[in-house]
């Protein structure tokens, strides 16, 4: 789970003692040394010592004031759950999920160095050298790919993750991809508690918040979920399948390339009628400057087909398709 860049824990002589304190300590009472790491949305991030395993982990809670609300604190199970249940490479083990002392939900995880792919993306954006040099276009596929690896497990499990984006996935310093937050992903078989008109009606909920004109070169917070929903999760469909999240890697994909979002309007409901209505400017039409290839600008674009049956039919046909066109590109082709 995320931490800063620059720092990686290592490993403490003292956490491999075989003694177990006693008594054993149970729920928080086996954590300690609590760092706050960051605030996002509605939870919050604390790396902190697991006594009784002798290793750092990271802790996340709802914030209080998002704590006493039931949808989110069900969300936030959810989230817990769904994410222990889903043991892939490219998804954050989770260690333990319980109450604190207040009564308040918590889940621990792995730690991992590293930052979200947006962080990446906007040094990119800026022409940053050094991250051009890490990150060439080979490299930014292949952690779509193993992004993908993960919703095509989930989808195989029956989970549909439906908030894609950027920020969602975390790179790390030893070459890991994770893909992050699965508390409004859909489970086939269960009912969906988490749909209610907000979260079914964008369009109208929503249609006259004002989206932030600010170009992706940036520093700052944007609001990203509406950027990446598929026509289906705008118009409110009951029965969404993986070909939801293969619109919103669509919508990733595209911006990987052109370092701009193919839907962004003025307002939430222009950005709307853009998913529904509109056909995206072809990505080597959007930043003819980056000489995109155009065997990777049709992936985007098919992914972004507003009829689900126009798309890859599943992720790993995604896959296969980013696959064959890393097997065609040079090893040091770069996107700019």
């Amino acid at each position: 789970m995320p931490e800063e860049r620059h720092t990686y824990p290592k490993i403490i002589l003292s956490g491999t003692d075989p003694d177990l304190p006693d008594p054993c300590p149970m729920g928080t009472a086996r954590y300690t040394d609590y760092q706050e790491m960051t605030r996002s949305g509605k939870t919050q991030l604390h790396s902190c010592w697991d006594i009784l395993t002798g290793r750092v982990v990271v802790m996340k809670r709802l914030l209080p004031q998002f704590a006493i609300d039931k949808k989110e604190r069900r969300r936030f199970l959810r989230e817990a759950r769904v994410t222990a249940q889903l043991q892939h490479p490219n998804t954050v083990p989770v260690y333990d999920v319980g109450r604190d002392e207040n009564g308040d939900l918590y889940f621990t995880m792995k730690r991992i160095a590293g930052e979200n792919l947006f962080e990446i993306m906007k040094r990119l954006a800026l022409h940053d050298e050094d991250t051009e040099a890490q990150y060439p276009l080979m490299s930014l596929l292949d952690i779509v790919r193993r992004a993908s690896l993960a919703l095509a497990y989930a989808h195989n499990h029956g989970v549909i993750h439906r908030d894609i984006k950027p920020e969602n996935i975390w790179v790390g310093r030893f070459a890991e991809v994770i893909l992050l937050d699965w508390g409004v992903a859909k489970v086939w078989g269960q009912h969906d508690d988490l749909e209610d008109p907000t979260d079914l009606s964008p369009h109208e909920m929503l249609k006259q918040t004002e989206l932030p004109d600010e170009p992706l070169t940036m520093m700052g917070q944007r609001p990203g979920t509406p950027l990446y929903m598929s026509p289906e999760q705008v118009l409110g469909q009951p029965y969404i399948d993986e070909r939801t999240d293969i619109f919103s890697m669509g919508v990733l994909l595209y911006e990987m390339l052109a370092f701009k979002e193919p839907f962004r309007g003025r307002t939430v409901g222009e950005t709307f009628d853009r998913i529904i209505n509109e056909d995206p400017i072809p990505p080597r039409e959007q930043a003819p400057e980056r000489n995109i290839p155009s065997v990777v600008e049709n992936i985007a674009l098919k992914a972004l087909s507003k009829n689900p049956e126009e798309r890859y039919s599943s992720a790993l046909d995604l896959i296969d398709a980013i696959r064959e066109v890393q097997h065609e590109l040079p090893d040091d082709r770069h996107a700019t």
